[in-house]
């Protein structure tokens, strides 16, 4: 069930949706990077690592802005084409 819990800005919505593009980039990527790469493995996993948290830390800034609401096993989605936010539970 989802539920509508608040809206962003057109900016903030193109900040989220860049990580999560680039979060889904890395996963795919890293389906087909060998560790025997090592140079080109190390850089993935570091990418993917500070692309998590600047995605995390996105959505706790956004959460502490707007005061949406949230229970335990909820996840916040985001609707790229109205920037609305939905908690998912």
């Amino acid at each position: 069930m989802k539920k509508l819990v608040g809206k962003v800005t057109e900016e903030e919505k193109n900040q989220i949706q860049a990580l999560f593009e680039r979060r889904n980039g890395l996963a795919e990527l890293s389906k087909v990077i060998s560790a025997d790469n090592d140079d080109l493995y190390e850089k993935m996993v570091k990418d993917m690592g500070l692309t998590t948290t600047k995605f995390q830390k996105w959505w706790d800034d956004m959460a502490a802005k707007y005061q949406w609401e949230s229970i335990e096993k909820g996840k916040w989605e985001i609707d790229f084409s109205t920037c609305e936010v939905f908690l998912d539970f």
